[in-house]
């Protein structure tokens, strides 16, 4: 073999084997650091781990506590409540917001990016601004009562019934605008000869919406579905930085239990269990969606 058909050779090889590389310290380290504590967790849950990770293994005995547990089922209920609302609110928001920027008007580029910018806040700084805003000695009430209005009550932070709302309000204020911007793609893919001729047929602005439009939009709505679905099950910073869980257990949910018995109470084992049922919700909502969208139609 020639000088130069080896070194071509060589050449073929590196261009071939860059690529892969190049990409295996990432993989190693999300296979190690993502894919492997996530097989570690699972393996904690069937230990009897409290304050460091424990080897002695106890069966189901932890799901059997953790579901006896009054906390778990407050922040399970919690989470429920939180997630319907949550998702229902940002759907009907996002798409009312979608149609009326779909109208083309003039200054569409700058209400968007008003209604995109709370996305851009981490939901910590989301947190810590709707606290203040909602605080009754500082915020909205302190401020309407300053006006004259002194009979105004708004203390839904500090109300055990209502606390759980106040999550919801904020929650809904910073991801609207990015559920907007899906709904607005997908209407903006939607053939317009085909509502044209809807139109000349004598269809009204609801129905065209209701039996054309809507129905187009139904990979959008899974999508915004998945996208807020998944961000309800992990809320856990909002909450935190919001109202911290309480009044008492008023807006517990199931990450902010996971991290308590986790890190506060010792309870590591619980705390791993806890985890592995918030990963099977995800994966309950994840893993149909991916199937149905990856799966080869039939011809």
């Amino acid at each position: 073999m020639s000088e130069s058909a080896r070194a071509n050779g060589v050449t073929d090889w590196l261009r071939g084997a860059l690529p892969k590389l190049v990409l295996s310290p990432s993989i190693a380290i999300v296979l190690v650091f993502v894919y492997g504590f996530i097989l570690f967790t699972i393996f904690l849950s069937f230990t009897d781990s409290r304050i460091l990770p424990s080897f002695g293994l106890v069966g189901w005995q932890n799901y059997e506590r953790l579901f006896s547990l009054r906390n778990w089922g407050i922040a399970v209920k919690n989470l429920f409540i939180f997630g319907s609302l949550y998702i229902a609110i940002c759907c009907v928001l996002g798409l009312l917001l979608a149609i009326l920027l779909d109208q083309k008007i003039r200054t569409e580029g700058f209400i968007r990016t008003i209604y995109l910018y709370p996305m851009a806040l981490s939901f910590i700084v989301t947190g810590t601004a709707w606290k203040w805003f909602l605080d009754p000695g500082i915020g909205l009430q302190a401020v309407v009562r300053s006006w004259g209005w002194e009979s105004f009550t708004f203390e839904w932070i500090k109300d055990s019934d209502m606390a759980i709302y106040t999550i919801v309000i904020a929650a809904v204020w910073q991801t609207s605008g990015f559920v907007m911007a899906m709904f607005l793609a997908g209407l903006r893919g939607i053939d317009n000869e085909v509502m044209k001729a809807a139109q000349i047929d004598g269809a009204s602005t609801f129905a065209l919406y209701r039996r054309i439009v809507i129905p187009q939009l139904r990979p959008a709505f899974m999508s915004a579905f998945v996208v807020l679905a998944h961000m309800a099950i992990k809320s856990y910073d909002l909450v935190v930085a919001l109202t911290g869980g309480g009044p008492g257990t008023a807006t517990e949910m199931p990450a902010t239990f996971m991290y308590s018995y986790t890190f506060t109470r010792n309870q590591m084992g619980i705390g791993a269990a806890s985890a592995v049922i918030m990963l099977m919700m995800i994966a309950a909502i994840i893993v149909p969606y991916l199937w149905s969208e990856l799966r080869e139609k039939p011809q």
